[in-house]
């Protein structure tokens, strides 16, 4: 859930990603709110030292096609890490099942397959006004939590990487 206060995150404790760069992928469906889980994703890594060079913005149509956009990631450009962001509000029908379940399949696959990070970033929400309340709203933004995310995990594969 994102959070307004992200002090449960020890935001102390981020590193700089001064040298680190990062892919984005962003779902052009629900666009005032994946939008803003965007701009929150960027103003947090540029917040800890990264660089406008080094965060690179792709659109997808859709939040199911999220995951092939962050393998493009993977292959075609050289990214520390991929953070995945979305929206998909709850309707009338099991679509919302369908696209949730395949997003989270695709990010966990590319995790392991690629060996670095893609963070998931996929809000899933009842109604529209839950989701703007995490992109932004009273509940915060769930793109600075995957900007901040993604910072710690690089940060921890290149401690492996010593």
């Amino acid at each position: 859930m994102a959070t307004k206060d992200l002090s449960q995150y020890n935001i102390e404790s981020v590193p700089s990603a001064e040298s680190m760069r990062f892919g984005i992928v962003v779902a052009e469906w629900n666009y005032e709110i994946t939008s803003a889980l965007a701009k929150g994703a960027i103003y947090t890594l540029k917040k800890h030292g990264a660089t406008s060079d080094n965060i690179l913005v792709k659109y997808v149509p859709g939040s199911f096609e999220l995951p092939l956009g962050a393998q493009f990631f993977a292959e075609m450009e050289n990214v520390d890490a991929v953070i995945i962001l979305g929206c998909v509000i709850q309707g009338e029908t099991r679509h919302f099942d369908y696209i949730c379940d395949g997003v989270t399949k695709g990010t966990v696959d590319l995790n392991l397959k690629y060996n670095k990070p893609f963070i998931f970033g996929l809000l899933t929400t009842n109604d529209e006004q839950q989701a703007k309340d995490r992109a932004g709203g009273i509940h915060g933004n769930k793109g600075d939590e995957a900007a901040v995310t993604a910072i710690k995990m690089v940060h921890l594969k290149q401690n492996f990487s010593i």
